[in-house]
């Protein structure tokens, strides 16, 4: 077998938790990733010997057979890079998703993220959307969790709001970003409320907590999310003062027609 820590995903999906951990999204054991794979991907680097089985907690018929590359729970993300083997897993779910097999990692007896229910409905829910969307991403953007305490949560303004502090907002995100008040992280609760946020949007807010995104790659969904906390962190710059100029929706419509988007239907004018 091929060294799995060679593999091209394996190697991205370091690079990019290492990434967001250099940025600020993810202190000490917050937040986590979990990459879908096909079995073609894998089997040059696993024998498919199952190291142990680990209940998950939920049904996901959908999900049936598949492989994921997720990170584990309570484990730091700036350590990933230098111990992937304990931070890091690689599983297939079964019994109709509710046994994870472990088919590499979690060598220290872990597992996976508590947030794996919320991970694995977001993804069935986006699979059915776009069967190009691999990846969800869960971390704690300050600026974007700020802007929960200040900002009202009505997904409209929030999304026309992000829309108006970047000229590219609505070109990375035309779908807009979609809002949850708090609820108690880690349950199969907050799991089916992002799931069903995410059959209209690639980016869940979960207010004073973080956020969610799902793209086709760990690059895109990276970048997602950056745009988002990008724009957040000139609103939160701004906030406090008059504003005196902004983008207006007749420039956003211009925006749609040079790039070859659509902003969700019924936030503009």
């Amino acid at each position: 077998m091929k060294n799995i820590l060679t593999a091209p995903w394996m190697v991205e999906m370091i690079r990019t938790v290492t990434n967001m951990y250099d940025h600020g999204w993810d202190e000490r054991n917050g937040g986590n990733v979990s990459l879908l794979l096909e079995e073609s991907q894998v089997n040059d680097y696993v024998d498919g010997a199952v190291l142990r089985e680990i209940p998950t907690g939920f049904s996901c018929p959908e999900l049936d057979g598949k492989y994921f590359l997720v990170t584990g729970t309570g484990k730091y993300f700036k350590n990933v890079q230098y111990a992937p083997e304990i931070n890091l897993g690689l599983v297939r779910l079964t019994d109709g998703g509710e046994t994870a097999q472990l088919l590499w990692g979690f060598a220290d007896g872990g597992k996976f993220t508590s947030e794996f229910p919320a991970h694995m409905m977001s993804h069935a829910a986006r699979l059915k959307i776009d069967l190009q969307n691999r990846v969800v991403m869960h971390c704690h953007p300050a600026n974007l969790l700020a802007m929960t305490y200040v900002h009202m949560l009505d997904e409209k303004q929030f999304t026309r709001t992000l829309w108006q502090m970047c000229t590219e907002c609505i070109v990375v995100f035309p779908d807009g970003v979609n809002v949850l008040p708090w609820m108690l992280c880690g349950t199969n609760e907050i799991g089916e409320a992002t799931a069903e946020k995410m059959r209209t949007a690639r980016l869940v807010v979960w207010a004073q907590h973080g956020i969610y995104g799902a793209g086709k790659d760990l690059d895109e969904t990276f970048g997602l999310i950056e745009t988002a906390e990008k724009a957040a962190e000139i609103y939160m710059k701004i906030a406090h003062l008059p504003l005196v100029n902004t983008i207006t929706d007749d420039q956003m419509h211009q925006l749609e027609a040079h790039f070859g988007v659509k902003a969700r239907e019924g936030y503009l004018s």
